[in-house]
């Protein structure tokens, strides 16, 4: 039943994508603005989770700037994808210069060509998925770790996009020792880095708040000897029009002593990404509970954790 279940969602999401890609992008866009404030303001999807991250990073924004502001995600969101149906059909060798420049080209390449691994971190925001397939597009394999879809037919479908372009996939359970072995062959290694990584993670400020952040990217970089380069892909106004490039970059082989820990590395990209986001963060995935700060009630024994949830 599930499978069934599980199929028939793939079809609707087939055909809304046939339906997407045979109308003009510009009009999709527009149609987006009005699924931004169903989505927003009608049914209030995800809005105490968006409201409760925006009051913790932006805490200067008033009720009305939150609501302006949780409406343009709505629209960035639903526009993301349409870009994303569109990509294969309109981004090519010879047609990549109408829709996207570089900031830091010389920086990037120079990372990229060197003949050592390297970790390129982003984060949730702007459209990370054609940061991906543009890097295929010139030649660029890069590796990356993600939790494959529940609906086998979904994650299927999406696959094929994510690889068109020589972009790997790696599942996130079980895939160390791939990693491993693709950066002791000097390969380059793509993370989102925003993701909430539970009580023992490595907890750094993000927004001025405590965040849990996976400990196994500095260590990547350390025990690699691999930079890492903090990138993004910023839509620059119009659909299909991006900004992309790297912000900062660290080299292991730079840092003294001191700065060569996992909290310290772990602190440093947090903090570039940081500063990405604040340069348009209507672009930003607030839908997500970034900010889950639980390590009190972790720390309980379990007897105690029993009786305090009986008692409430």
């Amino acid at each position: 039943m599930n499978s069934v279940v599980d199929y028939l969602a793939y079809l609707v999401v087939r055909i809304a994508i046939c339906v997407v890609q045979a109308t003009r992008i510009e009009t999709c866009a527009r149609f987006t603005r009005l699924l931004a404030i169903l989505a927003g303001d009608v049914f209030k999807l995800r809005r105490q989770v968006i409201d409760d991250n925006l009051r913790l990073a932006l805490p200067d924004f008033s009720e009305a700037d939150r609501k302006r502001l949780t409406r343009a995600m709505w629209e960035h969101l639903f526009l993301m994808v349409v870009e994303i149906a569109h990509t294969p059909r309109k981004i090519h060798d010879t047609t990549w210069r109408r829709y996207i420049r570089f900031e830091n080209k010389a920086l990037m390449m120079r990372t990229l060509f060197a003949d050592r691994p390297t970790v390129a971190i982003s984060g949730h925001y702007g459209n990370f998925e054609l940061v991906g397939y543009t890097l295929g597009l010139f030649g660029f394999e890069t590796y990356t770790v993600a939790r494959p879809l529940d609906n086998r037919f979904l994650d299927r479908f999406i696959l094929q996009f994510r690889t068109a372009r020589g972009q790997h996939f790696l599942p996130k359970n079980g895939s160390a020792g791939e990693i491993a072995q693709m950066l002791a062959a000097r390969g380059t290694l793509s993370v989102l880095a925003d993701q909430h990584a539970g009580p023992k993670g490595c907890w750094v400020q993000f927004f001025g708040n405590p965040a849990s952040t996976h400990k196994a990217i500095a260590l990547f970089s350390l025990t690699n000897d691999a930079p890492i380069m903090v990138g993004f892909g910023r839509r620059l106004g119009a659909p299909l029009n991006y900004e992309m490039g790297i912000t900062e970059r660290v080299d292991p082989r730079e840092l003294a002593p001191h700065e060569r820990g996992v909290p310290e590395l772990t602190q440093w990209f947090t903090s570039a990404l940081e500063r990405i986001i604040r340069v348009a963060p209507e672009q930003y995935w607030w839908v997500h509970r970034r900010w889950k700060d639980n390590r009190a009630a972790s720390k309980q024994p379990k007897a105690s954790r029993a009786k305090t949830t009986a008692g409430s």
